[in-house]
């Protein structure tokens, strides 16, 4: 039985427990808990790809999304036996067993504990030392918008193409954009990293009034900001068809290269997403038949050493110091020593 309060979800031929179903979690629009597990099922099969298998964090909202929240990245005590883990290593060194979704329940059974957003790593439960996608985050600072973003996502569609190289889109459920590309498993979290730092600045010498792949806010000006540290380890991007923690229940949405001019990111919610998963199904289903190298942007990234002397970034501020990193002493605070 579910228990008063309670009801059962048949889940793909397995029983999820959903609590509390008409507890309010958006409240600008009445969205309930039983809203989401419903927008979850619609949406199972694109959101299960893009989880399948991968270590993954979750955001929760207990209260919705006006009361607190918070990430939980190790496995809650009672997790059901069917739903694998996978070890994954933290920058600190310390370790914990994550989640990994490998089926439609899964996802519902972390809705019931008030997971509105999933963040997937990079990497599969079986090697979760090697990332098998290149995550580039396109973020909008002030001053700029979705539609800046719209304009780089383009400049960079032509770049990873020179480079033998293809993204597949989606919007971020806020101001930005991503744009995701399958790689091979074959490099490690800081040869990644330093792929999407090449790229940035590849993306930055094309358009110096618009882009930037400055890490110091200070330093950014009213461009797009390329985020290169969301492919450093322990960093991870809210997964295609993740709800996102906004008033009107935004979804990070998979979007057709041609869709991107007309698009805007509140079209893509809640009630809007699931009809437009019926007609179109999950427009990011083909990256799987597709695994690039890195090759070309590495060896641009030698020359840009070489030629330019240009080395790496600063890291996140919970990242041990890295060889050949430069200071991570903000520029401003830097001058007054």
């Amino acid at each position: 039985m579910a228990g008063a309060g309670a009801v059962e979800l048949d889940v793909a031929g397995r029983k999820v427990r959903l609590s509390h179903p008409d507890k309010t979690y958006y409240p600008e629009r009445g969205f309930t808990k039983m809203d989401v597990a419903q927008y979850y099922l619609a949406v199972a099969e694109g959101v299960l790809r893009g989880l399948r298998d991968r270590p993954t964090t979750m955001q929760r909202f207990p209260d919705g999304v006006e009361g607190e929240f918070f990430y939980q990245k190790r496995a809650p005590k009672g997790m059901p036996d069917w739903l694998p883990t996978a070890r994954i290593a933290f920058p600190s060194g310390r370790f914990a067993d994550e989640m990994c979704p490998t089926e439609p329940a899964a996802v519902l059974w972390a809705a019931n504990l008030g997971c509105l957003t999933f963040h997937p790593w990079p990497v599969r439960r079986g090697d979760t030392e090697h990332p098998d996608e290149l995550r580039i985050d396109l973020d909008p600072q002030p001053g700029t918008d979705f539609a800046d973003a719209v304009k780089v996502a383009f400049v960079l569609r032509e770049l990873l193409a020179e480079h033998g190289l293809r993204g597949w889109p989606k919007t971020s459920g806020g101001r930005g954009l991503h744009v995701y590309v399958p790689i091979q498993p074959r490099w490690t979290f800081t040869e990644v990293r330093r792929a999407a730092i090449t790229v940035a600045r590849a993306l930055e010498r094309r358009m110096p009034d618009l882009v930037t792949s400055a890490w110091w806010k200070e330093e950014r000006g009213e461009k797009v900001f390329v985020d290169y540290n969301q492919m450093a380890r322990d960093r991870t991007i809210a997964s295609a068809y993740s709800l996102r923690a906004r008033p009107r229940a935004t979804v990070s949405t998979p979007l057709h290269w041609d869709e991107l001019s007309d698009a805007a990111p509140e079209d893509f919610d809640l009630r809007t997403v699931p009809p437009r998963f019926a007609e179109l199904g999950d427009l990011h289903a083909d990256m799987a038949e597709h695994a690039f190298g890195l090759e070309s942007v590495l060896e641009l990234a030698d020359r840009q050493a070489a030629d330019e002397g240009l080395g790496d970034l600063p890291y996140p501020p919970d990242h041990p110091k890295m060889p050949g990193e430069p200071s991570r002493v903000q520029p401003s605070r830097a001058r007054k020593r």
